[in-house]
């Protein structure tokens, strides 16, 4: 069994310990007892090294802990020292998600159903079907107050059967670790935590989610949410100085340049629309009658609105109808288009649905316009030839 330093001082950096048992070549170390925090409970592993050898993931396996090792790990004894940075940093996330979902429950009532916490971000998810802007907002304040009180975070070991107010009951026998932030919560915990709500620091909230009926909510803490809030204020004052206008300004320019730019875009394709229906009309008039009268064309292209409205221009250049088909075939992804004159006597569906079926395709419209495609360009030209 694998005594956990952990369990009772999260700020244990280093520590000595004796080897018990290697496998894996030596790459797979246990110890008879250790400060580094194996991933679980949503919080992952610590990394640091063992004799100075990097340790490279942590892993529980109930009543021991396997160090995996970057190289074989040949001493008997060896002294374990523990990134402090990601420590601390897996503290300041963890006891920051026991104030946000205790805040959460204070409230709104609304209950914390999981927890990760991420490289860049962590999140919970909370069982509500959405929040509001207005309740993170209060959130995040009340977080705040508790930060500023300074409120100590004990650990506390307890009887299982006597042990009342958790936030949320834990289904364990024996003895419970739990961590307690004065006056808000109560929760059984084996992960690392700081000593005063203080240490969090600035509890900030971000996207939000629905997942299966949860919501879930990202957040960072500490030094986390002072790296996003740099970052935050560095994009705001670069937009503003590529709109040449107060930080402030951005948002009211950026909507009306949207909007603007969504009027461009109608126009344009309006305009490209038009264009490719003089193009058709034009290639109609370019194109020979054959023996049986037909006028046709082929195009190859992307098959978009473009060539849709050129297609159909060119099988009815006058509105009148006139004996024309039009094909349209496009590499990637292969597929192709018929359109036909009413009194061409080609049904461009049934043709086009014919073509693409003979090789795995899909297809079909109507007698006028019809489109498909196949499996593999391999077979591009074969439905081609079909349909001239």
């Amino acid at each position: 069994m694998t005594e956990r330093l952990y369990y009772q001082d999260s700020y244990l950096r280093e520590f000595r310990a004796r080897v018990v048992e290697v496998a894996d070549d030596g790459h797979r170390v246990y110890l008879d007892r250790t400060a580094f925090y194996p991933t679980s409970g949503g919080q992952p592993f610590d990394l640091g090294s063992l004799g100075g050898v990097a340790v490279r993931e942590v892993i529980d396996e109930e009543d021991r802990i396997a160090h995996l090792m970057q190289a074989p790990l040949g001493a008997t004894e060896v002294e374990g020292i523990v990134d402090w940075d990601r420590r601390y940093d897996h503290m300041q996330q963890h006891t920051g998600q026991h104030l946000l979902s205790a805040v959460l429950e204070e409230l709104f009532k609304i209950r914390t159903v999981s927890f990760h916490l991420g490289a860049e971000t962590s999140t919970i998810d909370v069982d509500a079907a959405s929040l509001t802007p207005e309740q993170l907002e209060r959130s995040e304040e009340r977080c705040a107050q508790v930060v500023a009180q300074a409120r100590p975070v004990e650990i506390t070991f307890e009887d299982a059967s006597t042990t009342l107010e958790l936030r949320k009951a834990s289904e364990r026998s024996g003895t419970l670790r739990i961590i307690t932030i004065e006056g808000i919560d109560r929760s059984a915990c084996g992960g690392s935590h700081v000593r005063s709500t203080a240490e969090i620091g600035m509890v900030l909230t971000g996207k939000t989610e629905k997942i299966r009926g949860t919501t879930r909510i990202e957040f960072v803490c500490g030094k986390r949410a002072l790296r996003r809030a740099r970052a935050d204020n560095r994009l705001v004052a670069s937009i503003g100085r590529a709109l040449s206008v107060p930080p402030e300004q951005s948002p009211e320019l950026l909507a009306g340049l949207i909007e603007k730019n969504k009027s461009l875009e109608k126009t344009t394709q309006r305009l490209a629309t038009e264009l490719a229906r003089r193009e058709g009309k034009d290639l109609f008039l370019a194109a020979e009658p054959g023996p049986d009268g037909i006028r046709r064309v082929i195009q190859r292209g992307p098959i978009d609105d473009a060539m849709r409205a050129r297609a159909q221009a060119f099988v009815s250049p006058s509105g009148a109808g006139e004996k024309a088909v039009f094909l349209a075939v496009c590499d990637q992804p292969p597929s192709l288009l018929l359109a036909a004159s009413a009194d061409s006597g080609v049904h461009a569906g049934d043709r086009v649905k014919a073509a693409v079926a003979a090789f795995g395709g899909r297809g079909g419209g109507n007698a006028q316009l019809a489109q498909g495609s196949v499996p593999d360009a391999a077979v591009l030209a074969d439905a081609e030839a079909l349909l001239r």
